[in-house]
């Protein structure tokens, strides 16, 4: 799945072994202004995982133009009484030259420069489930070719290392990432977001 607007997009997405339902949600969407992503991890797996996921998700598309400390503010709230969620959120402002990224558990966001300096964010640890939560919001400079790697915990810290996600193709990054899981055993549900900001 690839858009080609401002920031070009590709996905990996795969429930965990056995299972039908995928415990990961996500959600991505670009205006004229903005470019948002969000990837939401229900704890556990399975069918519930995915429900409390899901609803985060669609809090976040039908109030995608609020910043994105309002966001985790606001599903927050909404989980309360329901199964937690780990969130992350990265919005990319094409006006101010700016990207913000916040993520409570374990949604990771890896950034790759076009010299190829690669920058982790650590998130918060914890999850969402509808009490009092400190959020922290990352504001960094945009650059020409920024790429963004967005991950549930399915993604582990050894394949990030890998070479192929200094590649500046989105499509090759999710491709060769899909082929080199087929021989592995997946024991989590995964999502992999790969952008591209193209300026």
């Amino acid at each position: 799945m690839v858009t080609k607007q401002r920031v070009e997009v590709s996905v990996y997405q795969q429930a965990k072994k056995g299972n039908y339902y995928c415990g990961d949600s996500y959600f991505y969407e670009e205006n004229e202004n903005e470019f948002i992503c969000a990837i939401a991890d229900g704890l556990g797996s399975g069918e519930f995982a995915n429900e409390s996921s899901q609803i985060v998700i669609d809090i976040i598309e039908s109030r995608k133009d609020e910043p994105v400390e309002n966001l985790m503010k606001q599903c927050n709230r909404e989980l309360t009484g329901k199964r937690g969620v780990v969130l992350g959120v990265l919005k990319i402002n094409f006006e101010t030259q700016q990207y913000s990224f916040s993520s409570i558990g374990n949604i990771g966001l890896m950034t790759v420069s076009s010299s190829f300096i690669k920058k982790r964010n650590i998130p918060l640890s914890g999850y969402l489930g509808g009490f009092s939560r400190n959020i922290k919001v990352l504001k960094e400079p945009l650059s020409k070719d920024l790429m963004f790697i967005m991950f549930s915990d399915g993604v582990s810290a050894k394949t990030l290392s890998n070479k192929y996600f200094m590649n500046s193709d989105v499509n090759v990054i999710t491709d060769t990432f899909a082929s080199l899981l087929e021989k592995s055993i997946d024991d989590d549900d995964i999502t992999l977001v790969v952008m591209k900001y193209t300026g």
